[in-house]
């Protein structure tokens, strides 16, 4: 029951000695600091598979400043008021989705809904099919 317990009083009895099951290839060892390259080069994944024109090791500029000139999704920098809010939303226009557009499967038209389940359907999935009677 207190299998840990045992292995240590039959170790300090000198029974047996305990060996680990995992078996480790050498010493840990740990690059130099200098052998290090800390130069920052482009995502493997990324598109372009180079770097900002203004971000270059020469220039070394500071990721705020880098932030400033980035975008998603619309750019990340600007002023400190913000840009949410400072256009009212009655000038962006109508939220009305364009014609062929749909918001919500219910405004979809019937051929494209789901068709409804009777009650034999409901029964065979509940049970998983063990009432279902041919």
């Amino acid at each position: 029951m207190f299998a840990t317990k045992a292995l240590r009083q039959a170790a300090a009895a000198g029974h047996a000695e305990r060996t680990p099951m995992i078996k480790f290839l050498g010493k840990r060892t740990f690059p130099a600091a200098s052998s290090i390259d800390h130069t920052p080069h482009a995502h493997p994944a990324s598109p372009s598979h180079e770097l900002p024109k203004d971000f270059t090791a020469n220039s070394s500029p500071s990721f705020s400043a880098y932030r400033q000139k980035a975008q998603q999704h619309g750019p990340l920098g600007g002023k400190s008021s913000g840009t949410i809010g400072a256009i009212s939303g009655h000038s962006l226009g109508s939220v009305a989705p364009e014609k062929g557009q749909f918001f919500d499967r219910s405004e979809l038209p019937a051929r494209f809904r789901r068709a409804p389940l009777d009650l034999s359907e409901i029964d065979a999935i509940e049970t998983g099919g063990a009432t279902l009677v041919c």
